[in-house]
């Protein structure tokens, strides 16, 4: 699998990660490590996890398979914190919640430190300051190697990431975790390009757009899908409409021509867009991340590219798109 530099960071990554999202939820411990090794074995390096999946058995499942199923250096390790569950401010990185977060997570995962360690988004009622000093005790006490920023609008990315270069000594921002399918391609008008002038990677959660890119409700809900499960039907219910379905049956149509599943076509169209570094997956059994992993050997004609690009393209006005 193809590894590339997570923005102007000295750490690289494999172009497909990892997701755990369904670890601890739709998937068992079992599947959780056929998925790993599968991964593993194929190249891969970065899993992505947070504090909040499964309410931190997601962590927890992970941490049980790192020097059982394999060493812990084999893996790059992403996790998020500054989600509160069960309480009335669902959105906490306060100095105390994030560092009291970091530790337990260590904990879960049974490590000294994550790789990657990132703001699950972000917080208006904490003073952007004290939300990074978090970060820079992180990196600086060794309990992280490189921090970023998840669900964070261009504005937010900006600030930021400018506010850490600006003062010496500062933990830089490495990276971005936004949404970015062909259905849901927002972050292009602002975060893309905050992220491609600060030199910021990009990982994609979602990049089969929750699921319906791979075609799999073009005729209904399956019984086995997310959209038929209680966990997950109004998160995949947000893109099956008229206009995602017509998104849906271009990805098929190129998938027809090409002589590959849907699912490749929609996954390397994100993955080779400019400024991702990897695009998260997020399967639940091993046999769907066999079927996502093949999309490592397709790239797409130009001509299908600029067809998709045109057929999903986001509306764009002012001010980002002036005359």
């Amino acid at each position: 699998m193809e590894h590339r530099p997570l923005g102007r960071s000295g750490m690289e990554v494999s172009r497909l990660a990892l997701g755990t999202m369904a670890w601890g939820v739709d998937t068992d411990a079992d599947d959780a490590a056929a998925q790993l090794k599968a991964f593993v074995d194929a190249g891969g390096t970065l899993v992505d996890t947070a504090d909040v999946y499964a309410d931190g058995e997601a962590e927890q499942i992970l941490g049980g398979l790192l020097g059982t199923v394999l060493p812990r250096g084999d893996v790059m390790i992403a996790t998020k914190a500054g989600v509160r569950t069960g309480t009335d401010r669902r959105r906490d990185t306060s100095r105390a919640h994030l560092l009291r977060a970091l530790d337990e997570s260590l904990a879960r995962l049974g490590t000294e430190h994550v790789d990657l360690w990132q703001l699950h988004l972000y917080d208006p009622d904490t003073p952007l300051e004290e939300t990074l000093s978090a970060l820079d005790y992180a990196v600086s006490s060794g309990r992280a190697r490189y921090v970023g920023v998840s669900n964070f609008s261009g504005w937010q990315t900006a600030r930021a990431a400018v506010w850490q270069q600006a003062w010496p000594g500062r933990a830089p921002i490495t990276a971005t975790q936004v949404e970015y399918s062909l259905v849901q391609r927002g972050v292009e008008r602002e975060v893309i390009p905050a992220c491609s002038t600060l030199g910021m990677g990009m990982l994609t959660w979602s990049p089969l757009g929750r699921g319906v890119l791979t075609g799999k409700y073009r005729f209904g809900r399956p019984s086995d899908s997310r959209a038929a499960s209680v966990h997950f039907a109004r998160f995949v219910g947000a893109y099956l409409d008229d206009r995602c379905a017509g998104i849906v049956e271009a990805v098929a149509t190129a998938a027809d021509g090409l002589g590959v599943s849907p699912l490749e076509v929609a996954l390397a169209w994100v993955r080779d867009r400019p400024g991702v570094t990897s695009a998260i997956l997020g399967a639940r059994t091993v046999g769907q991340l066999m079927g996502a992993m093949a999309a490592e050997k397709v790239t797409l004609p130009a001509e299908i590219r600029f067809a998709l690009d045109d057929v999903s393209a986001p509306a764009i006005g002012y001010p980002e798109r002036q005359a």
